[in-house]
């Protein structure tokens, strides 16, 4: 990365996060703790370490109401479940109630891992964000009531990166942990391959500049790829704070610059190391969901619902064992 035209003082501030990094990211002392505790039990037998889960992004091409949707990924064997706020709202424009839909997923046995949101909290406008937290705080309060826990935070309001205003980013983002606080919601600060928080150091700087001892973060297989961003890269993160993984695949012929959201496919069916991403996340702790976040409109056109849940069940299921058996 080429510093050469940062301000001096900018420097200094960018460095000093590098050197928080560490001390920020854990979600606490005793998490911290708790995790490397994890580390050295053996995992029970024919458990695996890590559940998996869908966002429902996978069949948002089949228009099914949000009912339908935790119905069937809980008849293909996912164990945990992300939700759009969009779908939860038309439900409710509908007549639906939220506690209706509380009670569907707790008989389904589906957990809620995350709602996945878009708000302008990030902004180099500070009345964007101001307008954009409001709206994080209305999302957040909506997952609480359906006894949901995280919410994704992406930098979709951001439209250029800047290293001299990451303080202010980082009080941006204290700003929607704080207010998930209040509901027991806590925002995953989301990394975008091919959006402003496109590097893992971004969202690592963000998070330290927030002075908040418990950010957590989202990450994807794809966008890691998308962003340019190395798999051993994994190793610096500390696995307690992403509770959420996105699991998909990528072609390896198209480059990652060029790479695209409607190229993601199946795990096992593309060029994403898994054999050698899921062990480091292993072993940096990662005890969370991976979930199957995928865009790929031919799954939409060429199946149904049941076939694309069952086969992306199976073979996220499938790249996940023959990644844990290397360990």
């Amino acid at each position: 990365m080429n510093l050469s035209n940062i301000q001096t003082s900018s420097r200094r501030s960018f460095l000093r996060n590098m050197a928080l990094l560490g001390a920020t990211l854990p979600l606490s002392a005793a998490s911290c703790t708790a995790s490397r505790e994890n580390n050295k039990k053996p995992e029970p037998e024919g458990k695996r370490p890590f559940r998996i889960g869908i966002n429902v992004s996978t069949i948002s091409g089949f228009k099914l109401p949000v009912e339908e949707q935790i119905r069937l990924s809980a008849a293909a064997g996912f164990e945990g479940i992300e939700l759009w706020t969009e779908d939860i709202r038309r439900h409710a424009g509908e007549g639906g109630k939220a506690g209706d839909l509380k009670k569907l997923l707790n008989d389904s046995g589906l957990r809620l891992e995350n709602i996945i949101a878009f708000s302008n909290w990030l902004s180099n406008d500070p009345q964007t964000s101001e307008q954009g937290i409001e709206q994080m705080k209305s999302d957040m309060e909506l997952t609480a009531q359906l006894g949901g826990h995280h919410i994704a935070a992406t930098g979709v309001g951001l439209d250029v990166f800047r290293t001299d205003l990451l303080e202010v980013y980082g009080r941006q983002f204290a700003g929607i942990i704080r207010a998930g606080k209040d509901c027991g919601v806590t925002p995953l600060l989301e990394l975008w391959g091919h959006g402003t928080l496109d590097k893992l150091w971004k969202i690592l700087a963000v998070a330290a500049e927030s002075h908040c001892a418990d950010t957590q973060l989202l990450l994807d297989f794809y966008h890691l790829h998308a962003g340019g961003n190395p798999f051993s890269s994994l190793s610096l993160v500390n696995g307690a704070s992403l509770p959420v993984f996105h699991i998909n695949d990528y072609p390896g012929n198209i480059p990652a610059e060029t790479v695209r959201d409607a190229d993601r496919v199946y795990p096992g069916d593309g060029a994403c190391p898994f054999n050698e991403a899921i062990p480091l996340l292993h072993r940096a702790g990662f005890r969370g969901v991976l979930s199957l976040e995928l865009f790929n409109a031919s799954y939409w056109t060429n199946g149904t619902p049941e076939q694309v849940l069952d086969t992306g069940f199976r073979k996220t299921a499938d790249a996940v064992d023959r990644a844990l058996a290397l360990l």
